[in-house]
């Protein structure tokens, strides 16, 4: 998987432009990430300063794909240029055929169907250019809207485990799903 470590590539959609990171998006990340929803329902940092946009951009992001364990696309509407939201994968060095999924959406563009179209170009990125064997998405037991996703990009519902995750100091029940090559269409 040594591409991994190559810089990441942009990936476009009919309505979308997925690309990593940059200075220049660090206020506009940090504008979404106060949503309280973000913050409730990702691993996100709460209250989400600053700092924690400029490390997100400056450093998770870079160092992400330096070691090709953390690969995080800022995502926006091709139109506008606007940012609708962030989707990344976490390569597992205990199984480096497999990687989760995850995504957040700024609260302006959410059920327009954008977060799914950039989970689907993510998703077949992982499968078909890294060569992954299996996508997990996993998510707090309760994240109707991030289920929706998931289910409307293909991912097959596996169950719930139990106190899996863990967030600010708590562990919390989540929902499991999985995409495989032989799911794509």
């Amino acid at each position: 998987m040594d591409e991994l470590r190559a810089e990441l590539p942009n990936l476009t959609t009919d309505r979308l432009v997925l690309r990593p990171p940059q200075e220049s998006d660090i206020d506009a990340v940090y504008a979404a990430c106060q949503d309280p929803e973000i913050q409730r329902w990702t691993v996100v940092p709460s209250p989400y300063r600053r700092e924690d946009a400029e490390f997100f951009v400056r450093d998770l992001a870079i160092e992400g794909r330096r070691t090709g364990a953390n690969l995080i696309w800022c995502v926006f509407e091709r139109e506008s240029g606007t940012l609708v939201g962030s989707q990344g994968l976490v390569l597992r060095p205990q199984d480096p055929g497999c990687a989760e999924i995850g995504w957040w959406a700024v609260k302006e563009f959410r059920g327009r169907g954008y977060t799914t179209e950039a989970a689907r170009a993510v998703s077949h990125y992982g499968l078909r250019e890294l060569g992954l064997r299996r996508l997990e998405w996993l998510a707090y037991v309760g994240n109707d809207g991030s289920r929706a996703v998931a289910e409307k990009a293909g991912y097959r519902f596996e169950g719930t485990l139990r106190s899996y995750a863990e967030q600010r100091g708590a562990f919390h029940d989540s929902w499991i799903a999985s995409l495989l090559p032989s799911d794509l269409a």
